[in-house]
């Protein structure tokens, strides 16, 4: 498939707005009043994401994952794989992290990754709205990789 550099809809890109005084900052990436709630967090993890290393790319058939990206820098890569998209072929790239914190909702069928691409070990915060392997960790896990030689990895250059 080629792809197409544009925006995907339903891909929400929301800066983090932080309120900072002489203690340090506070910034609030979830609010049960501000998302809908079919997309409303069931668990959270932190991942540390050492220089030049890329996670994904993978997808989700029915899982949304809402990253916050406060740390690092991080280049993210957005592919719309949805059958019935209008977007379908599109691709969005976009630079990350401290310098543009920010949360990113990623809806199902849209691929996903993202590189470290500073000089330090970097940190995002995901809480997805379905449990990974399911509740007590005895389902299939929802994800559908797209590994190395792939179209998707070429792009990425």
């Amino acid at each position: 498939m080629r792809w197409k550099d544009a925006p995907i809809p339903d891909c929400t890109i929301a800066p983090l707005e932080r309120y900072a005084d002489s203690r340090g900052w506070l910034s609030e990436f979830f609010r049960q009043d501000t998302l809908a709630p079919s997309l409303h967090p069931v668990m959270g993890y932190v991942s540390l994401t050492r220089p030049g290393v890329t996670r994904g790319p993978h997808e989700h058939l029915e899982q949304t994952d809402l990253f916050v990206f406060f740390s690092g820098a991080f280049r993210l890569f957005l592919w719309d794989h949805r059958a019935d998209s209008p977007t379908r072929g599109h691709r969005q790239i976009e630079n990350l992290g401290a310098e543009r914190p920010c949360t990113v909702i990623v809806p199902p069928g849209v691929i996903h990754a993202y590189r470290n691409i500073g000089a330090t070990d970097a940190i995002i915060i995901n809480c997805p709205n379905r449990l990974y392997a399911g509740r007590g960790k005895a389902d299939p896990v929802d994800e559908i990789r797209h590994e190395e030689g792939s179209d998707l990895v070429l792009t990425m250059k």
